[in-house]
């Protein structure tokens, strides 16, 4: 598969890339410069500073965003204006890495320590009514998180854990029956990092070192791979008018001076699936 580069490599941890009609496309973060970055229909991006780091990004129903920042959470006015909410705790090792939202429009964020200290993480829930919740201790890295097609099933990756799992999904109940969907390369072959879905119910994910990404069937055996000129592959989603278009980030951290020129662009390709529209938070 044909895999086009988008943007020049600007960033230096690209993560977390959202398509959104409701923000005229596709918005991505450099996640550890706290920066949300806009790519225009003409290809130009535009870049705008949040906070010391920027985990995720999902649009309102009512328009603006909710963002995962630092320590907690942030809200997104139509005017662009954004309030933070109570920091959830006061450890600064401690910070925000990735997230999404469940179908009931919900919005998750998960948590990791600078030095990924195992079991320092957790995964956190902001409610529309503003209360949070945590729903996950004991987490090393919270990395990718999306619903299936019909909602009833939730993908998720620690990344420490080199698999992808998946929970049963209810309303009331939450997330539930947490279980292996699927293992992951890792050493050279890359860890799990952000997650997408399509609307077949193939479950993409980025591998951190690995310089691709695998799509898993909905039974959760391999069956396609992309890659990349780059190792450092972050996450990805469905985009484009059509959403028949697979948005790659990848991330230049750590690596050194002249190593992979290419690091910290923007890529894409036509995979031949599309995705379905993203989930937006009902706050």
């Amino acid at each position: 598969m044909k895999v086009e580069q988008v943007t020049e490599p600007i960033a230096y941890h690209g993560e977390g890339p959202v398509w959104s009609e409701a923000w005229g496309g596709l918005r991505w973060l450099d996640m550890l410069a706290g920066d949300v970055l806009s790519l225009a229909a003409d290809g130009t991006v535009t870049r705008r500073h949040i906070d010391t780091v920027v985990a995720a990004v999902r649009p309102r129903r009512r328009g603006g965003a909710v963002i995962g920042v630092t320590r907690g959470f942030a809200l997104e006015d139509t005017d662009g204006k954004v309030t933070p909410l109570d920091s959830l705790w006061s450890d600064e090792r401690v910070r925000m890495n990735e997230g999404g939202c469940d179908p009931d429009g919900r919005f998750y964020c998960g948590s990791m320590a600078y030095d990924d200290r195992p079991g320092a993480g957790s995964l956190h829930r902001l409610d529309p009514d503003g209360s949070t919740t945590t729903v996950l201790d004991g987490v090393t890295i919270s990395n990718g998180l999306e619903w299936s097609p019909a909602g009833d099933r939730a993908y998720y990756v620690d990344t420490a854990t080199e698999r992808i799992d998946v929970f049963d999904y209810d309303r009331a109940g939450g997330l539930s029956g947490r279980r292996p969907f699927a293992a992951a390369p890792g050493g050279p072959g890359g860890s799990p990092d952000g997650l997408t879905v399509d609307a077949e119910g193939g479950v993409w994910v980025a591998l951190y070192g690995g310089g691709s990404v695998r799509r898993y069937a909905p039974d959760g055996t391999l069956d396609e791979v992309v890659e990349l000129p780059v190792t450092k592959v972050t996450a990805c989603t469905f985009g484009g008018p059509e959403l028949d278009r697979l948005f790659i980030t990848t991330s230049r951290e750590h690596l050194a001076p002249g190593a992979e020129p290419r690091a910290g662009a923007l890529f894409t390709c036509v995979p031949g699936v599309r995705g379905v529209p993203v989930r937006e938070f009902a706050g």
